[in-house]
């Protein structure tokens, strides 16, 4: 009787791993984690740069990546959507005036910090102008401060309605607003301002009152510096907004190439007009 053949399964060596075994698949966590960690750590370093949208779409790639999400009707994917739309409402309620609904001073200052690298600003300049509100505490003690919050909502409905696009208005403090206009010719800017002034000027006011009439003083500023000088095109067109009502009031007052103090429009032919001494805006 002949001896008994080995098995041949016994022979046969045990399967390797591959890329598609469980090796492979550890591997693929493993790489996917870090993918994940790396988009989370660029999400948060886009918001803390104040980049809300770039952030948005990083957080969002993670979020992908861990559930699989390539399905817009997902559940997860709306709930993100939902808090992009209240973080973005959110934002944006925070950095407007709560009584006139104008950008408020901390979006002014941000914003004229990003502005410095702008195209437009960088090809023409910007210009920017501080406007007051003339005799605005006279309205407050005859008709009261919830009235003179209805005067001070009136005031930036007309300022917006003739500024350009790009521009903006914020609200520097008490009646006093700032009005940015990057990327503005500094003729285009005093243009700009004088539209303003004339619009509130002839306002209906006897809406509010028959015997109320508003009317502002507005000192326009400009630089052509690379970068601007913020806060020295801030003081410029403070130092104007003062000449114009040292000359009377219901005025623009901007500099000439000259750097005499000069009034737009009407008001140009006053003969008494301060002359403060020149900044290098």
């Amino acid at each position: 009787m002949s001896a008994s053949r080995p098995s041949r399964t016994a022979e046969r060596p045990p399967p390797r791993a591959d890329s598609t075994g469980a090796a492979g698949a550890q591997l693929d966590v493993h790489l996917d984690a870090e993918a994940v960690q790396a988009q989370v750590t660029a999400s948060e370093e886009l918001a803390r740069l104040g980049l809300w949208e770039e952030a948005y779409q990083q957080l969002r790639g993670a979020v992908e990546q861990l559930h699989g999400l390539d399905r817009p009707n997902s559940p997860v994917t709306a709930e993100l959507d939902r808090l992009r739309q209240e973080h973005a409402a959110a934002r944006e309620q925070a950095r407007r005036d709560f009584l006139t609904a104008s950008y408020n001073r901390r979006y002014l200052d941000d914003r004229l910090s990003t502005l410095l690298d702008d195209p437009s600003v960088t090809k023409s300049g910007m210009a920017l102008a501080m406007v007051d509100i003339d005799h605005f505490k006279k309205v407050n003690d005859r008709y009261g401060h919830p009235f003179g919050d209805r005067v001070l909502q009136r005031v930036v409905a007309e300022l917006d309605a003739a500024l350009p696009d790009g521009a903006f208005c914020a609200r520097y403090g008490g009646e006093e607003f700032a009005l940015v206009l990057p990327g503005c010719e500094p003729a285009e800017a005093v243009a700009v301002c004088e539209r303003a002034r004339i619009r509130i000027d002839r306002h209906r006011w006897l809406e509010l009152d028959p015997d109320l009439r508003v009317t502002v003083s507005v000192g326009v500023a400009h630089t052509v510096a690379q970068p601007p000088d913020v806060e020295q095109l801030l003081v410029g067109a403070d130092v104007l907004l003062y000449a114009a009502k040292g000359a009377g009031r219901n005025a623009v007052a901007f500099r000439q190439e000259s750097g005499r103090v000069a009034l737009a429009g009407p008001a140009g032919a006053r003969r008494d007009i301060p002359q403060p001494a020149p900044l290098d805006c």
